[in-house]
């Protein structure tokens, strides 16, 4: 009897490990990555409550993220703000610990679903310590060279990837159309064939989409990409006066013919984000806008990637800020934006959406729209398949081979203005050997001013201690021969120019750094003590001055002065590159993808204006050749 027993017990044992072995084996097929992605979205989605749903439609910010946060409340995105890392300093490894242990808590949902770390990198993984920091879009545009740019994306993602990042805000297709606007140097250029063509970017970032694969879709190559995304749509560069997030007035045509153009380009090149952009056209909040997101960007151009809001960018469409949250999560999910950058105050968005399509506001149709863009773009990342990042990418992160390219990207972006009194005399190049030279300017030795903004913090820095990278200084140094001496006074007086006797002088003076609305100008004026120090030692000493700006400046007033002008907008950490080219070690080749205006009162004034009349034309940039050095 007792043996029966023992036999009974054992065969319902056994019955029970299969029952659950049979129920964890269940096959889930948007967990198949041998299915089309079509079929696991809509599988997944099948799967989904609505609390899982809208969580997907939130990106939150790395302050106020946890894994606990993520995991209950189904987070479906977290970013960092510009300047907001792990540590300070923080490694690669650090990088990847934090977001390895945010997806941890997405993993360990009931579905889980993994979520996207997305950050800026507008020129390099700007966030980061080490990282190589590339010329900001305006210095880029001068190049005209989009394998170039192609390039510097995939470098890029090589280094974002390192950190564990598989998401980027990039790239900015902004057509700036008056440098008034803090955001130019963010811009390729005021023509938008120069944008479209530097939208070569993204094959770098997300890798090179295959033929005949399908228009609008999105694409990532693998695991050394990141999906990119394009912003801000549209008419960021077009509003009154430069204002940052103000209105652009203009018709349709003109936003069409203008502001529009690259992001056909960049949909057609598989581009797997679109941000919506904080301006009105013509007093119409874009983050509204449901004609232009939904009617020409998703239905005319068959964008099926997903739509993201800027930072806070829902709270902006009242005024003030945030006044009515209700009606801004209405009209922003209705006009078609998919994510929303909340990010801080997340379980208020949450709530309010849910209430909105409880009450049938919003219709589930619209909810399922954006999800299952979300999840497409997820699909497409392989981040089901990998959604643990490891360290073995991290050499890449300030590689030399990168720092490199920038180092040649810094040469290309040189746009020689003026040289020498006339063409019969020119200054350029400098000669390496020569007695003793002077290097003066506020940005002659200061690795944060070259940078600019968006520089490991939002707004920039000044000074050298806050990343890795070559001064215009250090490169002008290691370039001359060992028996020329360089003296290096910031903002020397007339004393010590009398005292002694330069063979030449290299001045570097432009702007400070800044970002968005806190780089609006309505001067445009070199910061001092810039100009005191052009004036007195080009009054004394032959001398080439050299623009680090995130835009055209007033320059007009010491022109006369000036023996030779070269604009060298941010060119980013390699300032060896400057160096280079001002010796003669290669030739001066840029060509100004803006407008150069004589004074603020012409602004805005672009190529192709009835009145127009700059100082230097669009297009303009003198040519050197290499020098043969013996």
């Amino acid at each position: 009897m007792m043996a029966k027993n023992t036999i009974l017990v054992m065969g319902l044992l056994l019955l029970s490990c299969f029952t659950s072995i049979s129920a964890t084996d269940e096959y889930i097929r948007y967990k198949d990555p041998k299915q089309p992605i079509g079929a696991r979205v809509r599988d997944l989605m099948k799967r989904m409550t609505l609390e899982e749903k809208i969580g997907q439609m939130t990106q939150i910010e790395r302050g106020v993220a946890s894994a606990y946060a993520i995991k209950n409340w189904y987070i479906g995105s977290v970013l960092s703000g510009g300047g907001s890392v792990p540590v300070p300093q923080a490694t690669a490894r650090d990088w990847v610990n934090m977001v390895n242990g945010f997806q941890k808590g997405a993993l360990s949902t009931r579905l889980g679903i993994p979520m996207m770390y997305g950050i800026d990198a507008v020129h390099g993984h700007g966030n980061v310590y080490k990282a190589t920091i590339f010329p900001h879009n305006v210095g880029l545009g001068v190049t005209r060279d989009p394998e170039l740019i192609k390039k510097i994306g995939a470098a890029t993602a090589l280094e974002v990837r390192a950190t564990g990042i598989p998401y980027v805000f990039a790239p900015c297709i902004a057509v700036c159309r008056d440098p008034r606007w803090g955001r130019c140097y963010e811009s390729y250029s005021e023509d938008p064939k120069i944008v479209q063509l530097m939208t070569e970017i993204i094959s770098g970032l997300q890798g090179e989409i295959p033929k005949k694969y399908a228009k609008g879709v999105p694409f990532v190559a693998g695991k050394n990409n990141v999906a990119a995304c394009a912003k801000h749509f549209v008419g960021d560069g077009g509003t009154t006066k430069g204002i940052n997030e103000n209105n652009t007035v203009i018709s349709r045509k003109g936003l069409f013919d203008i502001h529009m153009p690259a992001y056909r380009n960049s949909v057609y090149k598989g581009v797997s984000t679109i941000m919506v952009s904080y301006n009105s056209w013509n007093g119409i909040k874009m983050h509204t806008n449901k004609d232009l997101i939904t009617g020409f960007l998703k239905n005319t151009l068959k964008f099926r990637g997903f739509v993201i809001s800027d930072w806070e960018g829902i709270d902006r469409i009242t005024s003030p800020p945030h006044a009515n949250y209700t009606y801004s999560i209405l009209a922003g999910i209705n006009a078609g934006i998919d994510m929303i950058m909340v990010p801080n105050t997340f379980y208020e968005f949450i709530a309010g959406l849910t209430k909105l399509v409880e009450q049938k506001f919003i219709k589930r149709n619209r909810i399922d729209d954006a999800v299952s863009r979300i999840l497409r773009v997820k699909f497409t990342m392989g981040l089901f398949e990998n959604p643990i990042a490891d360290l073995s990418l991290t050499k890449q992160l300030g590689s030399q081979e990168h720092r490199n390219l920038a180092r040649e990207a810094v040469r290309k972006s040189l746009v020689l203005l003026k040289n020498g009194k006339s063409s019969a005399y020119p200054m350029l190049p400098l000669p390496k050997k020569a007695p003793k030279i002077l290097v003066a300017g506020s940005h002659a030795n200061n690795l944060g001013n070259q940078c600019g903004g968006w520089t490991i913090t939002w707004q920039g820095l000044t000074g050298n201690n806050l990343t890795y990278g070559t001064t215009i200084l250090q490169g002008i140094k290691s370039t001359v021969d060992k028996k020329t001496k360089v003296v290096f006074n910031e903002n020397p007086d007339a004393k010590f120019l009398k005292n002694n006797k330069f063979s030449y002088a290299i001045v570097v003076v432009g702007e400070p750094p800044y970002a968005e609305q806190f780089g609006d100008s309505m001067n445009l004026t070199i910061s001092e003590p810039g100009p005191s120090t052009i004036k007195n030692v080009c009054g004394s000493v032959k001398c080439v001055v050299v623009v680090v700006s995130g835009r055209p400046v007033v320059i007009q007033p010491y022109l006369a002065k000036i023996e030779a002008l070269v604009a060298a907008w941010l060119p980013g950490t390699e300032g060896q590159g400057i160096a280079d080219v001002l010796f003669g070690d290669y030739g001066f080749t840029g060509k100004l993808a803006r407008t150069w205006f004589k004074n603020v009162d012409q602004l805005p004034m672009n190529v192709g204006d009835k009145h127009y009349d700059p100082l230097f034309p669009f297009g303009f940039g003198l040519v050197t050749k290499p020098k043969t050095y013996t």
